[in-house]
This record gives structure tokens, C-alpha cells and sequence, in this order.
């Protein structure tokens, strides 16, 4: 009632109008359908001239010349039809949009909303932590920032050591340590220690809202997408508009004029894009992929070029175990049984890869008889009565007689073993790529994609080592929010779809012609800025959304050539006069049935399994494979 008034307006009238006729008030059921309809007709053509000067011409101009074309000849019931139609098409591509964004939660909940404000009492120094609205933080403020919480400023550390989480500014997926006097990006995310630190920005100046600011700016710069239906408009109005002329000139009665644009109304091409798109809608919400709009439907239809994130995107986003490298006098499994379990008592980045190892290879986790955690070092632990030791080369090595650093790859870290007061090995972890990465490649080169990139923030030597594994030849790395967003901009050809996950690939999947955001662990800046959310931790649903994208228009185009090819057929017998007007509104609908019927086909198509995408996913690269050549030979 309150988005779409003109439906139950029409229908209310529509019965008066009936009842009235039916009573014998022909005059003022005449008075009553040609106010309401003139009504529509005065808005219809407001909106036609608002689009107009945005430079978009639309099937409105045929709407209202039909619907004033049977007012003038007496023919108001059929005007009335002509108006439920018109209102109908348009709430269900209304819906279509509302259903999209109706399946998002709030992606910016992420977003710093307040600050612990350190204060102390200037007589007896006693300090006390109050909490203030991040706007209201001043620079030059103490700052306290708990375990797992995020700088809210910009920041200058006063705290002697920390590790902070930036993936999701840098893309850079390992912990990062900061030290005394170093600056804190607001938007990472604190380690496992309590941190203080001085603000140097306000909120406003700050790298999270700056790259909100670079989100902005790009949807705003953005250019608009054309409607699928109103690509027909200009070519069927002509021709409408011509079969109704030649009709009246030929009979010299303008009734027939009407007659004809009653079959002519544009319902099926209104009807028929929004009903398949809002099919696409629900097949790709029922596949984990939320898109923002039939608008987006069309353009991934259409994509020529695309462009990944390397950090959650094409790889997951969490540091896995890739070797166990064991000093001798050690197995490799005893090392792995050893430190999992004493990762157990630790909050690190890496634990989890560790433990999560360990258990793939069944190794059971011990209990510990005694564990404490060194805040960013590493954790010392008695298991079975042996003293075992998993942290940091310095650490590790302050504490055994003998120690030597093991040879790292670009994009890997290594934790260090001690066992009994000896150095025991080494174990490796790296960001590997997605099982489905590559396959996701291959397929989209194969299917129209001429052009493939990776954007990222990363190292440039971690950064080409993925990409050659998954099959990707144009790399840039190193790159800041807005270096991502102008090489974006330049890629081509277009429409380019951008897959990203963090805070720092809001500002390119909003400029992008498609963004699609990887929101399966927490929707971010990125899932607002993007036109798709991934909702499931698979970068396979890229290329699902590309197949719904294309079947789903392909319905939409052939629903439109059915309407146009039988609404051209009875406008053709209409011409001849054996249609009256009311009957060619209520035939009108028969081909907005056939319309529908066949649009909803979108709801169903075939789509490429996962697991064939993860199976081509298997077989490396020649460099990825000499890399883990070298790297057995080093653990051997």
C-alpha cells in the first residue's frame, strides 16, 4: 500500500467503475476512471521527463499514449487494466530489488564505533578508562585497546610489543608486530595483549575512514546500467505507434487506433526482465550468493575481465601448515603431537594451523600439566613431563644452547620448537591457495573471460608465487586502496567483476563494475561497497554467479521476443478491428501469462558442481611445483 498506491487505487476504482456501469451510471463511471487514470498518466509522464534529462528513454512514452489514446475514445475499463499492468510490472521489479537487499544484514557494523580513553588524575596519578564515541577521540589522547579489539585512530604505540591483524587493510594475512613508536592503522585488529597507544589522527582522518571516503567516491563515479527492457523501447514504440497510425488511417476511425495500442501496451517487456531477474535473485540466494539488484544480474552477464584479492580470496585467509622440518633426534610427528598440544594454551594467529595440522594427521592433543603464554613470543608448556617451547626464532633461541633459523619462502612463517631445553625444528605455515582457486581461473578463461588479474596489498614475490599457482599471469602487488581502484578503472575490457574480501577492497569492488565481496567470515566495508556477498567460504560461487548471471538474462531476453512477437501478431489482427478494446487488454494479459510462465524458467538451470572445479584445482603450476620441490628438499 505505501510503495506501490497505484495498485490497490486502480483495482478499488476499477470495481466502482464496474458497479457503476453496471447500474447504469455510465457518465460518472467515465468521470471517475478518467480522473484516476489521467492521475497516473500526469505521473507516469513526470517520471518519463525526470529520466529523460538523465539521459534515459524508457517505455513510458507508449504507456501513456495508450492509456490517453483509450480515455479519448471512451474506452476507460481498458485503461484502467492498462494501469494495473503498468503498476503491477513495476512493484514486481520494485520487490525484485527489495528481496535482494532484504537478504543483507548491516556490513558496516565493523565499522570503530568507540574508543577507551585513558585520563589521569593530575594530584595522585591514579589513571581511570572511560569510553568515548570514536568521532569525539582528540589527538594527542591515551588510548587503551583490549585483546581482539580494533584501533579505533590511528595511533602512535606506546606498549613496548604487539601483534596486530591487518589483513584486512594490507591484505598481508600473517600477524604483523609493532613495537614502541610504530603506527597503528585504525581497522586492524589487536593481538592478544592489552595495548596503549596515542592517538596522531581524528576519526575523520583516520585509514578506516578514509578508505570509507574511497568507497564513496567510486559508487558515486560509477556510470548507471540500462534497464534490459528499455533497450527495446525506442524500435517497439515506433512500430507500435506505426501499426496503430497506418490502422486508423486505413479504417479513419481512431477507436481502431486505440484497439491497437491496447495490445501494444509494454506489460510483457516490464513484466518479463523483472520476473526473471527476481528468479535469478532467489536461485542465487538459495546457492549462498546475495546480489544487490536485477542491475547486477545483467552485468555479470556480461563480463569481460576479472580481478582477484589474494589474501581470503583466492586463498583463505588463514596460515595452514604446509612442512614440519624436525633437528635431529626428533620425528616430525612427535615435534607436530608436541607443540599442537602446547598451542592449545595460545591465542596466536598460527596456533590454530598447528592444532588443526595435527589433528588431520591424527595426532591426539595431550593435556598439559602446567602452560602459560609470553604475549607475542610464544608458549612454554609441561606435557608428559617434558618441557616444550613453541614461538618466536628469539625466543625459542633465548632459551636453548643450539638454534639455527630455517630457509623461508616468500608468503611463510615458521614457528620454532624446543623440547627439554633443545632446539627440536621448525614448523612452516603459509596462506595457501583455495582447493578451488585454480579451477575457478581455468574455468572463467574459458568461458569469455579474456582478461585476469590480481590486485593485492601483499609482498610482490608472495603475491606472483600464488598467482602462478593458480593459474594467474598479471600481477600488482603492493598495492594501496586507491592504486587498486585506478588500475581498475583502466582494466579492459569491461565490465570487469572484482573479487575481494577486506576493508581494503571496498573502495575497487565499489568502482568495479561487479564487486563481489567474500563474506562468509563477517560482512565488512567490503559486503556494503560490493554489488554480491558471497555467503559461504567458497570462491566457486564466483563463477556460479557468472552462470546464474547468463541464464538468467538469456530467459529474460527470450520472455521479451515472446511478448513482442505476440503482441506484434494481435496488434497486426487488431488492425483489421474484429479486437475491441477491452478485450485486447484482458487478451494483453494471456501474453503477460506466457511471459511470466516462461521467465520463471530462471529459477532453474544447470550449474558447474564444485567439485569439478576443485578437482582441476589439483595440478600445479611449474613453479609451484619446484617450489615444493625445494621446499622438501630443505626439510629432508
Amino acid at each position: 500500500m505505501r510503495r506501490q498506491p497505484a495498485i490497490p487505487l486502480a483495482l478499488l476504482t476499477l470495481v466502482v467503475v464496474l458497479v457503476l456501469d453496471a447500474t447504469g451510471r455510465h457518465a460518472a463511471a467515465r468521470w471517475l476512471a478518467t480522473i484516476v487514470v489521467g492521475a497516473f498518466v500526469v505521473w507516469t509522464l513526470v517520471g518519463m521527463i525526470r529520466e529523460m534529462i538523465r539521459g534515459r528513454f524508457g517505455l513510458d512514452v507508449l504507456a501513456i499514449v495508450a492509456m490517453a489514446a483509450t480515455l479519448l475514445v471512451g474506452e476507460y475499463v481498458a485503461a484502467l487494466i492498462i494501469v494495473l499492468m503498468l503498476s503491477g510490472g513495476e512493484a514486481l521489479e520494485d520487490f525484485a530489488a527489495r528481496r535482494a537487499k532484504r537478504e543483507l544484514t548491516a556490513l558496516l557494523e565493523r565499522s570503530p564505533q568507540s574508543a577507551h580513553v585513558v585520563s589521569v588524575d593530575g594530584e595522585d596519578g591514579a589513571e581511570s578508562v572511560r569510553d568515548l564515541p570514536v568521532d569525539d577521540v582528540a589527538v594527542g589522547d591515551l588510548l587503551l585497546i583490549r585483546p581482539s579489539e580494533i584501533v579505533p585512530v590511528d595511533s602512535e604505540m606506546v606498549t613496548d610489543e604487539a601483534s596486530f591483524d591487518e589483513s584486512s587493510l594490507t591484505g598481508e594475512s600473517l600477524p604483523v608486530t609493532r613495537r614502541t613508536g610504530e603506527i597503528l592503522l585504525s581497522g586492524a585488529v589487536n593481538g592478544s595483549r592489552v595495548v596503549r597507544a596515542r592517538a596522531v589522527r581524528r576519526s575523520a582522518d583516520s585509514q578506516y575512514q578514509q578508505i570509507l571516503m574511497l568507497v564513496r567516491e567510486a559508487q558515486e563515479s560509477r556510470a548507471p546500467v540500462v534497464r534490459l527492457a528499455d533497450r527495446f523501447a525506442i524500435p517497439f514504440t515506433v512500430v507500435s505507434l506505426l501499426l496503430g497510425g497506418i490502422a486508423w488511417a486505413v479504417s479513419g476511425d481512431a477507436v481502431r487506433f486505440a484497439e491497437v495500442l491496447v495490445l501494444a501496451t509494454p506489460c510483457p517487456l516490464l513484466i518479463a526482465a523483472p520476473v526473471a531477474f527476481l528468479g535469478g535473485l532467489s536461485r542465487s540466494a538459495k546457492a549462498g550468493i546475495v546480489l544487490k539488484g536485477g542491475a547486477v544480474i545483467e552485468t555479470l552477464s556480461r563480463v569481460r575481465s576479472a580481478a582477484f584479492d589474494k589474501t581470503g580470496t583466492l586463498t583463505r585467509g588463514r596460515p595452514a601448515l604446509i612442512d614440519v622440518r624436525p633437528e635431529a633426534g626428533f620425528s616430525a610427528d612427535e615435534v607436530l603431537q608436541l607443540a599442537a598440544s602446547a598451542e592449545q594454551y595460545s591465542s596466536h594467529a598460527l596456533a590454530e594451523g598447528i592444532r588443526a595440522a595435527a589433528r588431520s594427521r591424527g595426532l591426539a592433543l595431550l593435556t598439559a600439566e602446567d602452560a602459560g603464554e609470553v604475549a607475542t613470543n610464544g608458549v612454554m608448556a609441561r606435557i608428559g613431563g617434558r618441557v616444550v617451547v613453541v614461538g618466536k626464532p628469539a625466543y625459542v633461541a633465548s632459551l636453548v644452547p643450539a638454534f639455527s633459523r630455517t630457509d623461508l619462502a616468500p608468503g611463510e612463517a615458521a614457528a620454532y620448537v624446543a623440547i627439554d631445553g633443545r632446539h627440536a625444528g621448525a614448523l612452516v605455515l603459509a596462506d595457501a591457495p583455495r582447493a578451488e582457486s585454480r579451477g575457478v581461473v581455468a574455468w572463467l578463461s574459458r568461458h569469455g573471460i579474456d582478461r585476469v588479474a590480481m590486485l593485492t596489498g601483499d609482498a610482490h614475490a608472495t603475491a606472483a608465487s600464488i598467482a602462478e599457482t593458480v593459474g594467474i599471469d598479471e600481477v600488482h602487488a603492493e598495492l594501496l586502496p586507491d592504486d587498486k581502484v585506478r588500475l581498475a578503472r583502466d582494466l579492459r575490457p569491461r565490465p570487469l567483476v572484482m573479487v575481494g574480501d577486506g576493508v581494503n577492497d571496498a573502495p575497487v569492488l565499489a568502482a568495479s563494475d561487479v564487486g563481489i565481496a567474500m563474506g562468509a567470515k563477517g560482512a565488512t566495508a567490503a559486503g556494503e561497497a560490493a554489488d554480491a556477498v558471497i555467503l559461504v567460504d567458497s570462491l566457486a560461487k564466483v563463477v556460479h554467479a557468472v552462470e546464474i548471471g547468463r541464464h538468467t538474462v538469456r530467459v529474460a531476453l527470450t520472455a521479451i521476443w515472446i511478448g513482442i512477437a505476440l503482441s506484434i501478431t494481435l496488434m497486426v489482427v487488431a488492425m483489421s478491428g474484429v479486437i475491441p478494446a477491452v478485450a485486447g487488454a484482458l487478451i494483453q494479459e494471456l501474453v503477460d501469462l506466457a511471459t511470466i510462465l516462461y521467465a520463471l524458467r530462471a529459477l532453474r538451470g544447470p550449474l558447474t558442481p564444485e567439485s569439478a572445479l576443485t578437482e582441476s584445482a589439483t595440478e600445479p603450476g611449474p613453479k609451484a611445483r619446484a617450489d615444493h620441490d625445494e621446499r622438501t628438499r630443505l626439510g629432508a
